[in-house]
């Protein structure tokens, strides 16, 4: 399989053949580390089978060299400038993906306690049955019982070092009373991806990662808004294409503080949703919607766990986030009349620093303006109206609306139905469908007046209104 693919040109080769070529540069780097990381381990294990043997120096067994290696893996050695003791951080958090029996050895327990020895450190997962290296495991690694170099090599962990302020590695919480070595040495999703398959894999909708993206087969042109919404949404799409300019080449950082923060408020179905996921398409941004119902956990903390999650996936990627209906959780917060309330207003005050920090754009929408905290209104760059459309946009709705293909009977008069009923692009779309549905039952399969009708009045009778 291999020869096959070296004998196609790149030109040539289609997107499964880039990404299995991409897949086996990337295993033979990773190939190169996982030797050199066992190497390594062997190392310790002699030196802890003889204490009287010394303490050797581990990293100056020599790193693999990547000069000549065209993988994702080798590209992001090159481009950090990363040394043998970080790229040893990486593959130690990389093993229990892609190798985990290989700290097998870190299993093997003392037999007085019947437990893993103290000195490894580690953790078990809840599904994983290996060994999850911590902070205390790279100290045992590189240092064993030698408190300078163990004190030394505590300096690979600091939060400003190159891989941790990166979003590469980092270590899981752990409680207050614990030492925070105790937390797992965990890597990004992102880099993991990278480095194995070669491409960043989309994050599933869940429970443990409230974000589902966003997607439509529209485009921009399909968009009907009133000129005042566009000369906004303008200012967004400037914002995402010059960002990095004005904060860097202009030097704005030293003044603005990051990303973007926008409401979209207004009527249901005015579009605010559909807009935010053509923004991201236009500007060729994933945009992810943020599922609030799931996000407010009843457990206290969850909360805040579950939008840590998609904050720091988002970071990394650059995503647009869309908090619809954010007046579940942004709305006016509570007087604190019990612990409830403590911790539902720290919960919003949480999400207000995130949203604060967030170098991207960030999307709130609501149907109700006044229902948010006037200390969210403060943070807005930009607040866009979403109206129910006048008369000329309703008729643009209905005559984009449907399809080509379709016949309509001659009484059906779009400019006349647009002027008499003040509809939202939503209901427009649902009594669109209705008629299609119907005229899909009779022979001709022509849509008729009377099911738009039907369909306008079953429309006003959600809202209590009649035709």
């Amino acid at each position: 399989m291999d020869d096959q693919y070296d004998q196609t040109s790149l030109d040539e080769r289609t997107p499964f053949h880039r990404m299995v070529s991409k897949a086996h540069d990337n295993a033979q780097t990773i190939q190169l580390e996982l030797d050199w990381l066992q190497q390594i381990l062997k190392a310790r294990s002699a030196i802890n089978a003889n204490p009287g043997s010394g303490s050797a120096e581990l990293l100056q067994i020599p790193a693999p060299d990547l000069s000549g290696y065209d993988s994702t893996y080798a590209d992001l050695v090159r481009e950090l400038h990363l040394g043998p003791a970080e790229r040893f951080l990486i593959i130690l958090a990389a093993v229990p993906h892609i190798r985990p029996q290989l700290l097998d050895m870190f299993m093997s327990r003392n037999q007085i306690t019947q437990q893993i020895y103290t000195e490894f450190g580690g953790r078990k997962g809840k599904s994983h049955n290996g060994f999850i290296p911590t902070g205390e495991t790279v100290l045992f690694i590189l240092a064993g019982n030698d408190l300078k170099k163990r004190f030394l090599y505590q300096n690979l962990l600091d939060a400003n070092g190159i891989l941790f302020k990166e979003n590469i590695l980092r270590l899981s919480e752990v409680e207050t009373d614990e030492s925070f070595l105790n937390g797992a040495l965990i890597i990004s999703r992102e880099v993991l991806d990278q480095i194995t398959i070669g491409k960043v894999q989309k994050p599933p909708f869940s429970s443990e990662f409230p974000a589902q993206r966003l997607q439509t087969p529209l485009d921009w042109e399909d968009l009907v808004l009133p000129e005042e919404t566009w000369i906004h949404l303008r200012e967004l799409e400037v914002w995402l294409k010059h960002k990095d300019f004005l904060m860097k080449e202009w030097g704005m950082s030293r003044i603005l503080k990051p990303g973007y923060k926008a409401l979209f408020f207004g009527p249901p179905g005015t579009g605010k949703t559909l807009t935010a996921a053509l923004l991201g398409k236009k500007m060729n941004l994933d945009v992810y919607r943020i599922d609030l119902s799931r996000l407010v956990s009843k457990y206290i903390g969850e909360t805040e766990k579950n939008l840590s999650k998609v904050f720091d996936r988002a970071e990394k990627q650059g995503w647009i986030l869309f908090f619809d209906e954010a007046d579940a959780l942004f709305g006016k917060r509570t007087s604190v009349s019990d612990a409830h309330d403590r911790y539902a207003n720290q919960e919003v005050s949480y999400l207000l620093q995130r949203i604060e920090d967030y170098d991207g754009l960030v999307i709130l929408a609501t149907n109700l303006k006044n229902n948010l905290d006037d200390a969210f209104m403060r943070r807005f760059q930009a607040s866009v109206f979403f109206p129910v459309p006048q008369a000329e946009e309703r008729f643009l709705l209905w005559k984009k609306g449907f399809p080509e293909k379709a016949k309509l009977e001659s009484k059906v008069d779009l400019a006349s139905i647009a002027a008499s009923h003040e509809l939202s692009g939503g209901v427009i779309i649902n009594v669109i469908q209705h008629s299609l549905l119907m005229a899909l039952e009779n022979e001709e399969k022509i849509v008729q007046l009377e099911d738009i009708r039907e369909g306008i009045r079953r429309e006003y009778q959600k809202v209590g209104r009649t035709i």
